[in-house]
């Protein structure tokens, strides 16, 4: 999992891995959306946990639309995934059940009339690779930019605060680190574990 934006009650909002950005930021971008805890199956989840996971889904994916200049004329497609991490090459290798090794999360998957992937075609469903494809398939997919995330958190949590009734103590701290100007779900400022990682290595 790639770099935590955003979190609230109803979960959080985090960047795909680099390597693996199911869409391009230019032909609509790519964000991933955890339930408030890991569950296996959406059902999993109480009444109230469901709703503010919904509620936080909704916003992150209006705030997509409302912020980023490529999804003009576009949607959102939602897609709850998981699917590879059950895959017989994923580790642990070998024969897994669901219960035991899924994880709930839903992509949101920018969709724009003018996509320029072939597997993104307008007007038909999204294309994925097989486990094995994942990583050439998606190397050439860049993640959404710092202002581009940046936009997305500050609408998002606008429409969590007015749409959706969040009161302030069910968002967390947020920042926008210094260095590379995305922003992270942390209670302290200053730099971002990304950050600090890539200075040291």
């Amino acid at each position: 999992m790639g770099r935590k934006l955003f979190t609230c009650d109803g979960g959080s909002i985090v960047m795909p891995a680099p390597e693996l950005v199911l869409v391009d930021r230019g032909d609509g971008g790519n964000l991933i959306v955890n339930p408030p805890r890991d569950v296996w199956e959406r059902s999993e989840l109480s009444a109230v946990e469901l709703s503010l996971w919904s509620s936080l889904v909704a916003a992150t994916g209006k705030a997509m639309l409302d912020v980023l200049p490529q999804l003009e004329g576009g949607c959102i497609n939602y897609w709850e995934a998981g699917n590879w991490a059950l895959n017989e090459e994923a580790e642990p290798r070998g024969h897994k059940t669901a219960k035991e090794h899924r994880s709930v999360h839903l992509h949101l998957l920018g969709r724009s009339p003018v996509a320029k992937d072939p597997s993104l075609r307008w007007g038909e469903a999204p294309f994925f690779p097989s486990f094995v494809d994942r990583h050439e398939w998606a190397k050439s997919h860049e993640q959404l930019r710092s202002e581009e995330a940046l936009n997305i958190v500050k609408r998002t949590e606008e429409l969590l605060r007015g749409k959706y009734y969040f009161s302030p103590g069910q968002i967390s701290r947020w920042f926008t680190c210094p260095e590379c100007g995305y922003p992270t779900a942390a209670a302290v400022t200053g730099t971002c574990s990304e950050c600090v990682r890539s200075d040291v290595e």
